[in-house]
């Protein structure tokens, strides 16, 4: 995503960048309305594009970051699988 898009997301910014990843991960949830496995696909693909591409713009290494808070384990429990009791957060 670095070589391909880095001048155009760095030119667009932080939040132009941000905004495009909020307007792709909406289009995720009405593809995954749809049972369409095509677009969803297509919709995943683009949600994790601009994903990286904001992690391009604000200089960090999205795969060490991943890797770090979620090394082969829950961070929060600490085990693998989770064993986290679910609690929808009603904030």
């Amino acid at each position: 995503m670095r070589r391909i898009y880095f001048h155009r997301d760095s030119e667009r910014g932080i939040v132009g960048t941000f905004d495009w990843l909020v307007d792709e991960v909406e289009e995720l949830g009405e593809a995954s309305k749809t049972g369409d496995k095509k677009a969803l696909e297509n919709e995943f693909a683009d949600v994790i594009a601009w994903l990286a591409s904001l992690a391009n713009v604000t200089n960090v290494d999205l795969e060490k970051a991943a890797l770090d808070k979620y090394d082969d384990k829950c961070p929060k429990c600490g085990h693998s699988p989770c064993q986290c009791t679910f609690k929808r957060d009603t904030k």
